[in-house]
Formats: C-alpha cells, structure tokens, sequence
C-alpha cells in the first residue's frame, strides 16, 4: 500500500468515529510514520519495532486541568510497516489500521489498555 493509500484509510477511519467522538477529539494530531522511534520503543517497554502498531502521546483529557494549555497538540501515531507486515491482506489490514485508530483515540480520552481489552477492543 503506498503512503498515500494508507493514510486515506486512516483520514477514513477517524471519519467513521461517531460524531461526538470527532467533535470531543481536541488538541491531538493523527500522523503516520513507516516505524517507530527508538525512543518510542524504549518509551513504552516495547522490545520490537514490529510490534508497536499505534502510539498515543500526550496528556489524556481526563487528566487536563484548568494548567492545561498552550501546549503543543497530543500525537496519535500510526505505525505503516509493522501493520503491512502484521496483515498483508487488504482488506484485513484496513480492519486493523481502524481498530489501531480506535485504540489511540481511546487513549486520547483517557481509557487505559486494560479496559480496552475488557471492553474487547
């Protein structure tokens, strides 16, 4: 998939968020890179660049306070590489590539990765 294919179906994903998440969304950016950083990986006890899909960083909204402010947006990354190789399919890459969005997005309004996956996502 070219970089261009990928980030359309990332734009479509978040597109597909209910209408309140999309409006709720503030100060986040959504970015794709082709891998992460070491500094990513170190950062989040992460052994292998081909097993970080997604990435949040950033202050979640139930931790901002009324300090919160000019600051520089939140970053939501969406790993290409590691997901093509993960799901060369593409059809069951494009599922996959929403279900990272989703799971970064939750992030953003604060839901931790136990819930997630208490909540199947």
């Amino acid at each position: 998939m070219t970089r261009e294919e990928f980030e359309e179906v990332v734009s479509r994903a978040l597109e597909d968020l209910p209408r309140g998440i999309q409006e709720a969304m503030e100060n986040v950016a959504v970015v794709v890179r082709n891998w992460p950083t070491r500094q990513q990986l170190y950062g989040n006890d992460v052994r292998s660049r081909y097993h970080l899909l997604g990435l949040y960083e950033g202050v979640p909204q139930t931790q901002r306070d009324t300090g919160y402010g000019m600051v520089l947006p939140d970053r939501i990354t969406i790993f290409q590489r590691p997901l093509e190789r993960f799901y060369p399919n593409p059809a069951e890459l494009a599922r996959e590539i929403r279900n990272t969005v989703v799971h970064e997005v939750a992030h953003h309004f604060g839901i931790s990765d136990e819930r997630l996956h208490e909540m199947g996502l």
